[in-house]
């Protein structure tokens, strides 16, 4: 259900998209996405410090950088009840410090509120 990759978030405002996708897909990145304002490259867990390295030397600045899972599918919850009870769910991960990270494939995650 999930990939560990590499992902690097770059703020799109000021950025080339041909430089910056040329630059990372030549230092290793598998996947270049654009989401709402954001560049999101894709590389390796292996690759990960090679692709940041040769960005960072072309004066790209990160907004993150780090090696996720990512999810492979996703799941939409339905029921009222069930979105409020992942949501409860999750703010009691992000409030416990033994919690270091979690990753998950709630498609809708932003209809709770």
């Amino acid at each position: 259900m999930f990939n560990k990759q590499g992902v690097i978030a770059i703020e799109q405002e000021g950025v080339d998209e041909e430089k910056l996708m040329d630059a990372a897909l030549e230092a290793g990145a598998v996947d270049f996405l654009t989401d709402e304002g954001i560049y999101d490259i894709r590389t390796e867990p292996f690759d990960f410090g090679k692709v940041c390295d040769a960005l960072e030397a072309q004066g790209y600045k990160f907004l993150a950088a780090e090696v996720e899972y990512v999810p492979t599918t996703y799941a939409a919850l339905e029921k009222e009840e069930d979105i409020k009870n992942m949501g409860k769910m999750l703010e009691m991960f992000e409030d416990n410090d033994d919690v270091q990270a979690v990753w998950h494939n709630w498609e809708n995650a932003d209809d709770y509120q």
